[in-house]
């Protein structure tokens, strides 16, 4: 009898439905360079597990991309769309680079915290608000801005955050 444990592959990880849409992704490149579906693939699976990737998924896409597991990795954790532990419901995102620190987001994040009660990085009680630092989001000229889901809120201010905030608790 055998003690080897193998880890189950990607198949029997990731959805059909995630991998329909992981194969679209594969299309957009060369047949034998399927590995530059990797963003695109690490995005399918984070929306589906609620936002977030687990060690188990990531290496169910180097599974299912070819390519060896501390590769999707270092790519996981380079980028700031993805989340390596759970976060909440809204993911408001607040760059502070340079031309929005010099245009207030230092103003904004502190709104942030008096408001939601918490501080970057971390999640409301109510799993409801995740607060998270990123650097440029490449929208200088409507500095200071965040980003919520795919949506850019740019020229913020205080008044602009509440109804923001407002909006996304309805």
């Amino acid at each position: 009898m055998s003690t080897h444990t193998s880890k189950p592959n990607a198949a029997a990880i990731l959805s059909e439905d995630s991998r329909t849409k992981i194969d679209a992704w594969i299309a957009k490149y060369p047949e034998d360079q399927k590995q530059s579906a990797v963003m695109g693939a690490l995005t399918v699976v984070q929306e589906f597990n609620g936002g977030w990737l687990t060690t188990e998924l990531m290496d169910a896409v180097a599974d299912y991309l070819d390519m060896p597991p501390i590769a999707v990795y270092e790519v996981a954790t380079f980028y700031s769309m993805y989340e390596l532990e759970p976060v909440g419901e809204n993911k408001l995102c607040i760059c502070t680079n340079i031309s929005c620190m010099l245009r207030g987001s230092d103003e904004i994040v502190e709104h942030l915290n008096k408001k939601l009660g918490i501080q970057l990085g971390e999640t409301t009680e109510d799993n409801k608000f995740t607060l998270k630092e990123v650097e440029c989001l490449g929208a200088c000229g409507g500095a200071p801005m965040m980003q919520v889901e795919d949506k850019y809120h740019e020229n913020l201010t205080p008044d602009k955050i509440d109804k923001i905030i407002e909006q996304l608790q309805n």
